[in-house]
Parts: C-alpha cells; sequence; structure tokens
C-alpha cells in the first residue's frame, strides 16, 4: 500500500468525487434534523457557531498533527470521524449534534490535506482543471446527496447515515490505493514552524493571502446561508420539508457545468470571473430577501444566486493558491482550510443576530450584502492573476505597439 502510484489530476478528482458523497447526503439532513430535536432556528444557529469554533480550533492545529502523524494517516483519521459520525447520526435526536460536530472535524482535517497534496503533487499550471474534474466528478455527489438525504430521512431517520458510512469506506480505500499524502511524517521546510501562532502572522504579512481568504470566506458563508436556512424558511413558509433537500440538490447540479464553466473563465481575466460570481449571488440573494412574501420565487432566486457561487467554488480559491509560497504549503493550506469553519462561525452568528430584530428572509439580505463585499474586494486583485507567463509577456510587449499606434 505504501508503494501507491504518484497521485494525479485524476486521483484527486475520484477521491473527491467519493467524499462529495459523504458531505451531500447528511448535507440538508442535519439543518432538519436539528430543527426537528430542538425546534427553534436561532438554537439552530447557536449550534452551528459552537461547531464552527471547536472546528476553527482544530484546523489550525492539523500541521502540528501531520508533524507526528503521517499526512496519509491523518486523512484516514478524518474518514474515521466521519464513521463516528455516522453512529451519533443514526441513534438520532439531540445526538445529531454530536454527528454534526464530528463531520465538521473531519472535514476540517480532510480539507487541510487534500490541499496540502494537491500543493505537493500537481503543478500549478493544472490547478484550474484539477478543480474543474473534481467538480465535475463530485457533481453526483452533490446533485443527488442532498435530496437522497432527505428522502431517506423521512423514511427513517439513521438511513442517510448509513449510506454516509458506506461512502466512507470507498473513500478511504481510495485514500491508500491512489497514493493520497505520505506514510511518512512531515519533515519540517526552512524555518517555519507548526505552531499556529507563529505562522499566522505570516499569513496576515502577504495581502495576497488575506484578500484570497476572506473570498473564501464569503464564499463560504453565501453556500452557509442557502444550505442550512432555504430549508428552515420552506418549512416556516409551510412549504414541505422536502423543498430544502431539493434545493440543494438542484444547486448542485451546477457541478455538471464546471467544464464549460472553466472554459468561460479561460477566456476572461480571474478578477472577472469571480467578481461575476460574487455578483450575481449577491443580487440574487438581495432580492430574494425582498420577495419573500412569494416563498417559491425566493426560492428560485436564491438558486439563481447558488449557481454563482458554483462559479465560486470552481475559481474562487484561486487567487489565494496561486500566491501561497512553495516553503509554507502545509501551513498555508491549514490557514486557508479555516475559511469553512470562519464561515461556520460568522454565519449562524450572523443569523442569529439578525433574528434578534428581524425574520428569516433578513438573512438572505443580509447574506447577499456580505457578497457584495466580496465583490468589491474581489475588484482589487490583479488583472493578470492566472493569466499564463507566455501570455503576460506577449500583453505586455503588445501594450507599448498599442500606444505608439495610439
Amino acid at each position: 500500500m505504501t508503494a501507491a502510484p504518484r497521485p494525479t489530476v485524476n486521483s484527486f478528482a475520484w477521491v473527491g468525487g467519493a467524499e462529495a458523497i459523504v458531505r451531500g447526503v447528511p448535507l440538508s439532513v442535519f439543518p432538519l434534523a436539528q430543527y426537528r430535536a430542538w425546534g427553534d432556528a436561532a438554537t439552530v444557529s447557536t449550534l452551528y457557531f459552537a461547531v464552527g469554533l471547536v472546528s476553527l480550533a482544530l484546523v489550525l492545529l492539523v500541521p502540528q498533527l501531520t508533524r507526528w502523524l503521517p499526512r496519509r494517516w491523518a486523512q484516514s483519521l478524518a474518514m474515521g470521524l466521519y464513521l463516528v459520525s455516522a453512529g451519533f447520526g443514526i441513534a438520532g435526536g439531540r445526538w445529531v449534534s454530536l454527528a454534526l460536530l464530528c463531520a465538521s472535524m473531519a472535514t476540517a482535517i480532510s480539507f487541510v490535506c487534500f490541499n496540502a497534496n494537491v500543493l505537493d503533487h500537481i503543478d500549478r499550471a493544472d490547478y484550474g482543471r484539477l478543480e474543474s474534474r473534481r467538480l465535475f466528478y463530485a457533481g453526483a455527489g452533490w446533485a443527488a446527496g442532498p435530496f437522497v438525504g432527505v428522502w431517506l430521512f423521512g423514511l427513517w431517520h439513521g438511513a442517510p447515515f448509513v449510506l454516509t458510512a458506506s461512502a466512507t469506506a470507498v473513500t478511504l480505500v481510495l485514500i491508500w490505493r491512489t497514493g493520497m499524502g505520505s506514510t511518512s511524517r512531515h519533515t519540517q521546510i526552512g524555518s517555519v514552524s507548526s505552531n499556529p501562532l507563529r505562522y499566522l502572522p505570516r499569513f496576515m504579512a502577504q495581502p495576497r493571502l488575506v484578500a484570497g481568504w476572506f473570498l473564501a470566506v464569503m464564499r463560504g458563508c453565501g453556500w452557509a446561508v442557502y444550505l442550512i436556512y432555504v430549508g428552515i424558511f420552506a418549512l416556516e413558509s409551510g412549504l414541505d420539508e422536502r423543498v430544502g433537500g431539493m434545493a440543494a440538490s438542484l444547486a448542485s447540479m451546477g457541478l455538471f457545468l464546471a467544464p464549460l464553466m472553466m472554459r468561460w473563465v479561460r477566456q476572461r481575466s480571474l478578477r472577472s470571473a469571480v467578481r461575476v460570481g460574487f455578483g450575481v449571488a449577491g443580487g440574487c440573494f438581495l432580492l430574494a430577501a425582498l420577495c419573500a412574501p412569494l416563498p417559491w420565487v425566493s426560492i428560485a432566486l436564491l438558486l439563481a444566486g447558488a449557481y454563482g457561487l458554483i462559479l465560486l467554488d470552481l475559481c474562487g480559491g484561486l487567487p489565494f493558491l496561486m500566491a501561497v509560497k512553495p516553503s509554507q504549503r502545509s501551513e498555508m493550506s491549514a490557514v486557508y482550510a479555516t475559511f469553512r469553519d470562519v464561515a461556520q462561525i460568522l454565519t449562524p452568528g450572523m443569523v442569529w443576530l439578525v433574528l434578534q430584530w428581524a425574520s428569516l428572509p433578513a438573512v438572505f439580505a443580509a447574506g447577499g450584502l456580505g457578497l457584495l463585499a466580496a465583490w468589491w474586494v474581489a475588484g482589487r486583485l490583479h488583472p493578470q492573476l492566472g493569466v499564463p507567463g507566455a501570455q503576460r509577456v506577449r500583453s505586455r510587449v503588445a501594450a507599448p505597439g498599442r500606444a505608439a499606434d495610439a
């Protein structure tokens, strides 16, 4: 098993596709199960806030974990946490809160290891191809998973978690068979420390990394608002509880458009593509809040905004990845992975605050404003970010000629 071949773009795509089933099936089940168990949207937000705090603390410690635990074993530990999460989900009731916690911890560890492996084994020029292929392979899990999970949840509360456990076992086998991560302990490179308190200042001193991380956080907040609160909004509007799962599945079907979206992105600068994604998502979320008295119209607008978020899933992480120094791969992968947990902290915290003064549709308006703030920040990215070096040279050579012609 330790002699597995070097992982390729397809290897990462297969692992990402299998893990999409693990995460996609319970995606819409968790909000519904917690809403059933606790009976209040504000309480659900508080629980998500607490889970986000724990997951954030853990993700910053993952580089320290990989100092004494080989990365492949660390990723296997994440799969073990997914299995524990499935066990709590099968138990049902308020145990589902612990299931959410274990799943969030597993995602944090797996995400850091996955990105560190990408930086180690995939050339920078292939990042875009990897993201489009990974999202395309993950399309089935994200598209069918939420609806199937809610449908199974209606039959028996533990059924979706049985499916999650089975998919976790498949993911674990793929991690080992494709040679994902090293079986040796990670050695320290140069002067970079595994202490989070020491490498966080290195991150803060690099504005490009900070901007890329902020964009990822806002993208995560947009998804959190959509995936957690659309189902609750449907329930409070008198619609069927399966609407939330259906909305998540319809949004995830956009992953099958990943190759076409990537072709569209390549015809434009990365900055303009990121701005389009945030602009579409933010504008649709604001309109959805205004159309809340017509719940089906509101949900349709939120779905349209979700397609803007899918575009950001395809290219929104590239500004950060392209700015990482080779000597800081593991450490900055851990910092980047915190965007999920920070989004999981900011979103329920924002929702709890909004619900003290307004109704649930105001949450969509607040989310839209945050996405439009990211649209403004994206406008400050370098206009040639992501453009191949040879094309940059040609554009610089052509610029004086155009100026002379003028």
